[in-house]
């Protein structure tokens, strides 16, 4: 087994660790500690059941079944299945799932701390996850914005992403915001946050799942997501994860921007998440 920083920035990535590995506590304890320390834990080519992966969250915290219910696994709740697959003529699991840069639910009032993925079917030339640290994205603010930033709140929604069901048919757009507005009420957090673990101050806030910071004027507003996005997608401090089969991903929800790249036409793509919130 071999362990190494997958950038400066973010990332520890193991390989040739089995699930036998993953029991050890020695192990566990290293991952879960590169994880705390680093933000994201990949390790390469880990053969789970949906059962062992279960197993490996629980380690970590309490396993949150995914709010939609139509695309949890079959057998177990815990799992989101994002797949562009069908079975039987009937989609396999939920698509395009995080095609744009965020914090995993930041729109919730207390997301759940941790976000684990394992490959189930990934092609290996395209369907890229890319990654970038909060803490590193706040250490680049200009010193103004660090200033301006200061004490104050970002306003989070799902308004912007909220994906159409049943339910909205029949619905004006204006209506439908309002449905969504009712189901996920905005909810504030601090623009900057400190890791309880580093100790490091961190950004809380992207454009699509983040309404504006409050206070600021629409101007404002602008120039701090266009801030935010530049930093965020600077090539030179992102990690790009170019999946092998059966890979397992672990990051840190609130201190780690990601995005799923596209998939060309024809290319299939089924891996399975679970939500961890703290023990």
């Amino acid at each position: 087994m071999h362990k190494r920083d997958l950038t400066p920035h973010i990332g520890v990535e193991f390989t040739g660790a089995t699930i036998d590995d993953l029991r050890r506590p020695e192990v566990f304890d290293d991952l879960v500690d590169s994880l705390q320390r680093r933000d994201l834990v990949v390790v390469r080519g880990v053969d789970l059941t949906p059962e062992q992966q279960i197993e490996l969250a629980t380690r970590i915290g309490n396993p949150v079944p995914f709010v939609l219910k139509d695309w949890r696994h079959p057998e177990f709740d815990e799992i989101l299945v994002s797949s562009n697959e069908r079975k039987n003529n009937r989609p396999l699991g939920v698509p395009r799932v995080g095609n744009f840069w965020h914090q995993d639910s930041s729109f919730n009032e207390r997301p759940s701390e941790y976000t684990m993925l394992h490959g189930v079917n990934v092609p290996q030339d395209c369907g890229h996850t890319l990654f970038a640290s909060a803490c590193d994205v706040y250490d680049r603010l200009p010193d103004d914005w660090r200033t301006r930033l200061e004490d104050r709140m970002g306003l989070h929604t799902l308004t912007k992403q909220q994906r159409i069901g049943e339910e909205h048919v029949g619905l004006s757009i204006s209506e439908m915001q309002a449905l969504v507005v009712q189901q996920y009420p905005p909810v504030e957090h601090p623009v900057v946050r400190r890791d309880a673990f580093t100790g490091r101050n961190y950004l809380y806030g992207a454009r699509a799942y983040m309404d504006s910071v409050v206070g600021f004027d629409p101007n404002d507003n602008a120039a701090f997501f266009d801030l935010v996005d530049s930093l965020v997608q600077d090539p030179a401090h992102v990690y790009t994860h170019r999946w092998t089969p059966h890979d397992l991903l672990v990051w840190k929800t609130s201190t780690t921007y990601h995005v799923a790249t596209e998939l060309p036409p024809g290319v299939s793509r089924t891996v399975h998440r679970v939500s961890i919130a703290a023990a």
